[in-house]
């Protein structure tokens, strides 16, 4: 709710200030300011960076904050064919059952990410606010740290609009009692474009941050999410640009593909294939507790998605809650020899484990709970430090071949068909057709337990691939148009009033 955000942003900006944001790169991420500003007072870079390692640091809360599990991968396959909800039974986190039902009432979904991602959205204004008011700092280094708010600021509205579409948008300071209008879906999408595009024309982002910088935006994390942006909106007069784009990023000689295995572990951070990364931390940097969730730089997405009481002879993974068990027959999209079948899904046999709901032995590989990954203090099922992969070169090559062949656009100097190849060589295969169905399928295997599976099908109108022959182990889901967004959470609604009023999102009256 925006009006109970206003309340607490403050105070964890301050916190901000005191502790920091801690990262790999010790030349921004460790921040101990010892000076901040008022709003639209005079801003040192010392406050400008306070506030921009504040607004980086809602990254870290979207697995568990605010007394939610939100975890956005877990939120978004929830709704797709590839895995169940699991867990304890049909009412351990009961929301999460209706999720993946299609079945989101506005009394009971998965909230959380509305507030938290809101709050990104405040925290990003005050990072541009006070670069409007910088003082005795360089032009570029205030184009720089500009870009980078802009950045966070579209990539969190994003995805609200992608989960709600019709929401509150706001780009200045809000005054009591910190309410804002309601815009259309459209209307939101033009907004982040606004964002993405004065980013691009500012021109202060290198395509590749160093290697001091991880963790920080780049141009070619602007361009995917500018990607991402479009093709969900499906916005055809921005297709040759996108494509531009991405083949840009492909040949731009500063990302390349590597062994795919290796990319999920502690190694593989920040590899040469990632674009984008969120960047937990193992607990000596301070960790989240049940009784505080807003605090912490570690991710409980491990532990929710591994098996209840996991004996791994290998001593590689260990046990967690059991949610998010991969549907069964997920395991034969993926041909013989395909690496990337092993490296996305883990195959436990029954007395390795306690079996729970919806139980299939088959569990998400990439971000599986790691022995030694989440050391305390703080809890440790809330202090994973496996980072989130959020954008990969892989990416932008089969979006390359989806441009092309789907959405009939002439190749700009990387083909469909070498742009396939190189995904299907890395993963141990040969070539095959680039025909609109082996693309979306490689896209389904290259990217199971990532959180695009549910958007993917959905911008492509395939919806009918969420209700067919998914029964077991849950009821039937029906799909109708408007489910595209969930329902506004009704809490948000009640705290609402006069002219901000919000109006509940079409088929959820």
């Amino acid at each position: 709710m925006i009006l109970i955000m206003k309340k607490y942003i403050n105070g964890f900006f301050l916190a901000a200030l005191l502790l920091g944001f801690v990262a790999c790169s010790d030349d921004f991420l460790t921040v101990y300011p010892t000076e901040s500003q008022e709003a639209g007072g005079d801003a040192t870079e010392g406050a400008i960076m306070a506030n921009l390692a504040a607004s980086y640091q809602i990254l870290l809360f979207d697995s568990y904050a605010n007394n939610n599990y939100n975890s956005i991968f877990l939120m978004s396959d929830l709704r797709s064919d590839d895995i169940f909800k699991g867990g304890g039974d049909a009412g351990d986190q009961g929301q999460l059952y209706r999720l993946s039902l299609l079945d989101a009432t506005p009394d009971e979904l998965p909230a959380g990410l509305w507030n938290i991602y809101y709050s990104g959205i405040a925290r990003s204004n005050n990072v541009i606010l006070a670069c409007d008011n910088a003082v005795d700092v360089p032009a570029e280094r205030v184009a720089e740290m500009r870009s980078e708010a802009l950045f966070l600021r579209a990539y969190y509205t994003h995805w609200l609009w992608k989960f709600w579409g019709n929401i509150p948008y706001f780009t200045d300071d809000l005054p009591e009692p910190y309410m804002a209008p309601q815009y259309s879906a459209d209307q939101i999408y033009e907004f982040i474009m606004e964002d993405l595009d004065a980013i691009i024309e500012i021109g202060a982002l290198p395509m590749r941050t160093s290697a001091t910088n991880d963790g920080r935006a780049s141009m070619a994390a602007v361009k995917m999410l500018r990607a991402r942006v479009v093709m969900y909106q499906k916005d055809e007069s921005r297709y040759p640009q996108v494509l531009a784009d991405m083949t840009e990023i492909v040949t731009s000689g500063v990302y390349s593909l590597v062994d795919f295995a290796e990319i999920w572990s502690r190694e593989g951070q920040f590899n040469d294939e990632s674009i984008f990364e969120v960047n937990h931390l193992p607990g000596e940097y301070g960790g989240k507790t049940w009784a505080s969730g807003w605090q912490g730089f570690g991710t409980n997405f491990p532990a929710f998605i591994s098996p209840n009481d996991l004996s791994d002879p290998d001593g590689v993974y260990k046990g967690g809650w059991g949610f998010g068990p991969v549907r069964p027959w997920v395991i034969d999209i993926f041909e013989s020899g395909d690496v990337r079948r092993d490296a996305s899904i883990n195959q436990w046999d029954e007395d390795q484990y306690v079996q729970r709901f919806q139980d299939t032995g088959y569990f998400m590989a990439k971000y599986a709970a790691r022995v030694g990954y989440n050391e305390p203090p703080g809890d440790v099922d809330l202090n994973y430090e496996n980072n989130l992969r959020i954008f990969r070169l892989a990416e932008a090559y089969l979006n390359i071949a989806e441009l092309i062949v789907v959405h009939g656009q002439a190749a700009v100097g990387v083909s469909a068909e070498d742009a396939l190849a190189e995904i299907r060589e890395r993963a141990g295969l040969g070539p095959i057709a680039s025909t609109v169905e082996n693309i979306k399928l490689e896209r389904r295997r290259e990217f199971l337990g990532e959180g695009m599976r549910f958007w993917d099908i959905v911008r492509w109108g395939d919806t009918h691939l969420l209700t067919e022959n998914l029964s077991e182990f849950s009821s039937n889901r029906t799909w109708e148009s408007y489910k595209k967004y969930l329902p506004i959470p009704q809490s948000e609604i009640d705290r609402t009033e006069g002219e901000f009023k919000l109006v509940q999102n079409p088929g959820y009256n």
